[in-house]
């Protein structure tokens, strides 16, 4: 809807200057999780001066281009710009179908003009008097012609007619989303349209024009999806209000989603997330390798070299860290519970395994095995993740996670291999079904190793409660951490240097 202008949208309808919306949108940003700067936000008025407020495109990348500094982040942001500079307005209002507002003219002369092109009567009260079928057919012929303003008019037809949306109603724009859709069959539609234009064609379409035209028509009904989802968004905002809808339609970052409670979906951008983060997590541990603090007065060393100049003053020297890159043992529980967890932190390890010296992996349910050799060599870790979860022999008895026992199993193996530069990573919940905790174990790791490091992917306030015993094992480590998404899980690398 690149015709409505954000200066009607903003002011004219709400009251409300645009800084002050501008203001607002930028607190909800940073709510969200986007890191925007003071010097962005002021980069962002200023681009907002030199690009037309009457195109709502032009000024929504106008505000990308200054506020988002990554991919990641788009999503996120669409969604509160959407909120933030929706259209509002009477016509928008949440009531009885017979105190809704009349269409738009521009909406009227679509639906007539289409009306007319089928020799039907618009009757009375406009779009509100047409009948189901008469709807349906002019969305068929809306969706063949590919007219855009015929569908916005339609899609709020659509949605004033069947999405049933009631004032002050506490219920999601998913729920209204999926009643609008459910009656408007647009997959029946789709099929109509294919078998259309097979009988439009002169010849017999080869599977790659019917491939075609099903892609065409996909692409219009997705464009119309998403006009209806928008006009549910204008309704809910006119009726709650921006900041509550903002709120209620907030979606955290893909370094924000929890490892234990993501969807498909966020799955899908994790993955995409964590290759730009290993990129800068690899820079930042080789810069602080090679750019170590100063260490302790070498007051020996200070001395001497004062001794030439009668040592006054004194020229301090420092006795200089040479920091060795570290080996890292990764032992992690891959039961069902934590196994997202355990995925996404062995591809991190391995995706920045030169900046250590060797990485070995090991993982476990009740029982252990390592997974070393499924790293050797691969060009996609992602790939290799997915062995370590299909192939690795860790089942012992009956598959439910038994800590003391993997444990024992892999120190009586590994555990001397375990040397003072080593750095063993142990990833789970430390929920232990009641079995013996052996902790004694960690006890031993920690007296050979250079750090003992716990990663527990579930919440502080559930540590310690009903089965888990992550404090048991805690009191020999070097440090236990919540790393329950990728922001934790980066924030814990820096501990590897």
């Amino acid at each position: 809807m690149t015709g409505s202008g954000v200066t009607g949208t903003a002011e004219a309808t709400t009251g409300r200057p645009i800084l002050e919306l501008l203001e607002g949108f930028i607190v909800e940003l940073r709510d969200a999780g986007l890191p925007v700067s003071l010097t962005e936000n002021l980069d962002a008025m200023q681009a907002v001066k030199h690009i037309p407020l009457e195109d709502r495109e032009a000024f929504k990348y106008a505000l990308a281009a200054t506020l988002v500094k990554s991919n990641a982040h788009w999503r996120a942001f669409e969604t509160v710009f959407e909120v933030y500079f929706s259209l509002r307005g009477k016509q928008f209002a949440i009531g009885d179908q017979d105190e809704l507002g009349e269409l738009s003219n521009e909406d009227m002369e679509a639906l007539s003009g289409l009306a007319g092109q089928q020799g039907q009567g618009m009757r009375g009260g406009g779009g509100d008097q047409l009948s189901p079928e008469e709807l349906a057919e002019m969305l068929y012929r809306a969706l063949m012609d590919g007219d855009d303003a015929m569908l916005r008019a339609l899609a709020r037809q659509a949605v004033k007619r069947y999405a049933g949306m009631e004032p002050g109603r506490p219920v999601g724009g998913t729920y209204y989303l999926y009643r609008t859709l459910r009656n408007l069959d647009l997959d029946g539609v789709l099929e109509r349209l294919i078998e259309q234009a097979k009988h439009d064609s002169p010849a017999p379409l080869s599977a790659l024009e019917e491939r075609l035209e099903r892609d065409e028509y996909e692409l219009r009904i997705e464009e119309l999806k998403k006009e209806i989802e928008a006009e549910i968004r204008r309704r809910l905002v006119m009726d709650r209000g921006v900041e509550a809808m903002a709120k209620t339609l907030r979606k955290p970052l893909p370094e924000d989603v929890d490892f234990m409670h993501a969807s498909r979906e966020e799955m899908a951008g994790l993955r995409k997330a964590i290759y730009p983060l290993t990129r800068k997590l690899a820079v930042r541990l080789a810069r602080k390798r090679r750019h170590g603090r100063k260490g302790p007065l070498d007051f020996r060393s200070t001395m001497r070299h004062s001794l030439s100049y009668g040592g006054v003053p004194a020229e301090p020297k420092f006795k200089y860290p040479r920091p060795a890159k570290p080996e890292i043992f990764v032992v992690a529980d891959i039961s069902g519970s934590v196994a997202a967890f355990a995925r996404f932190t062995l591809h991190l390890v391995y995706a920045i395994s030169n900046q250590f010296s060797k990485v070995r992996s090991f993982v476990f349910i009740d029982g252990v095995d390592e997974v070393t050799g499924y790293f050797d060599n691969v060009d996609d870790i992602g790939e290799a993740v997915h062995r370590v979860n299909t192939e690795a022999d860790v089942v012992w008895v009956d598959g439910h996670s038994d800590y003391g026992h993997a444990l024992e199993v892999f120190f009586s193996k590994w555990g001397k291999d375990i040397g003072p530069k080593t750095t063993v990573l142990l990833l789970g919940d430390a929920r232990n079904n009641y079995h013996s905790s052996q902790s004694w174990v960690v006890k031993e790791m920690r007296h050979r190793a250079r750090h003992v490091f716990w990663l527990n992917p579930e919440p502080r306030s559930y540590w310690d409660t009903g089965d888990s015993i992550v404090t048991e094992y805690g009191v020999h480590c070097d440090g236990v951490f919540e790393c329950r998404n990728l922001r934790q899980l980066e924030r814990f690398v820096d501990n590897l240097v």
